[in-house]
């Protein structure tokens, strides 16, 4: 964990591109709560295929607009063309943008051919290729591997591509299992691999819409959590109160760790993030780090 340790504080949140005005809306508001927390970038998810292209776009012109935070779009490459990521690429440089998350992506529904890209380091060496060193590029790391990996040695060597191919810094998936962090960068590091990792936290608010995500992208609940959460039944404020300490003990194992910083995965909501944040004092946090 030693070379986390060498980089400076990195916190940031994630959201999904609102499907209407009245989304639109809700999210503006909680960006501007979350942008008075001073974070590195706010991130916009890119669906299946380019699905939410436009939205997307939309969000990420929005957010930075009435922010001023640096703003991070995703971009998955799966069943696209190489003109059609030009195009993209081309657009967030006319916005201004500098930032960006590169994926692979699902493939929709349906579909077989991955297009011109079959993996995330083939993008990556793709945005290099066209914009040379615009884009701070960020690419996904699974510290409990990717449910798709034929095994855990061939998802590292997965991610040791991306990197090599331009990766600046990567956010892992959501876990809950600090232990599989430590041990996913120390493995890096026996690698050569040198840049940030910054481990992706979702708060627990909603047990049954967290089983159905952790199932999808498999993510591991701990039994221990799965059965208190079970116990809970549809008693939202204890499931609530009971998320958050696992969540902010979570986070607290991980800085304390040498962890240079937080993902979070707001679902469009402020209020899980920002109890962990007071929790924690990660403003504090922040400062000591960047000493």
């Amino acid at each position: 964990m030693q070379s986390q340790k060498n980089f400076p504080a990195a916190f940031s949140f994630e959201f999904f591109p609102p499907k209407s005005d009245d989304g639109a809306s809700k999210l503006r508001a909680v960006g501007a709560k979350l942008a008075k927390l001073d974070p590195c970038f706010f991130s916009v998810t890119f669906g299946a295929g380019g699905t939410t292209r436009e939205r997307t776009f939309k969000a990420v012109v929005d957010i930075k607009q009435h922010t001023g935070i640096d703003v991070a779009p995703h971009l998955s490459c799966v069943a696209s063309t190489q003109e059609s990521i030009r195009e993209i690429l081309q657009n967030y440089m006319d916005q201004g943008i500098r930032h960006l998350v590169a994926l692979r992506g699902d493939m929709p529904s349906g579909l077989r051919d991955p297009g011109a890209f079959s993996h995330a380091n083939e993008l990556v060496k793709f945005i290099r290729a066209e914009t040379g060193d615009h884009f701070f590029i960020e690419v996904a790391a699974y510290p409990e591997f990717h449910p798709q990996a034929p095994s855990a040695q061939a998802d590292l060597l997965n991610f040791k591509r991306k990197v090599e191919a331009g990766a600046d810094a990567a956010l892992t998936q959501y876990f809950y299992n600090a232990d599989a962090y430590f041990r996913f960068v120390d493995s890096c590091e026996k690698l050569g691999l040198d840049l940030p990792i910054v481990p992706g936290i979702m708060p627990i608010t909603n047990h049954t819409q967290l089983a159905r995500f952790s199932d999808a992208c498999g993510a591991e609940i701990p039994r221990w959590i799965r059965k208190r959460l079970e116990g809970y039944g549809d008693d939202i404020d204890a499931i609530r109160a009971f998320g958050l300490d696992v969540t902010t003990e979570l986070c607290r194992q991980l800085l304390d760790g040498g962890a240079p910083g937080l993902h979070f995965y707001t679902m469009n909501s402020s209020e899980a993030t920002l109890a962990i944040w007071n929790n924690l004092n990660l403003g504090e946090f922040k400062k000591s780090r960047t000493r």
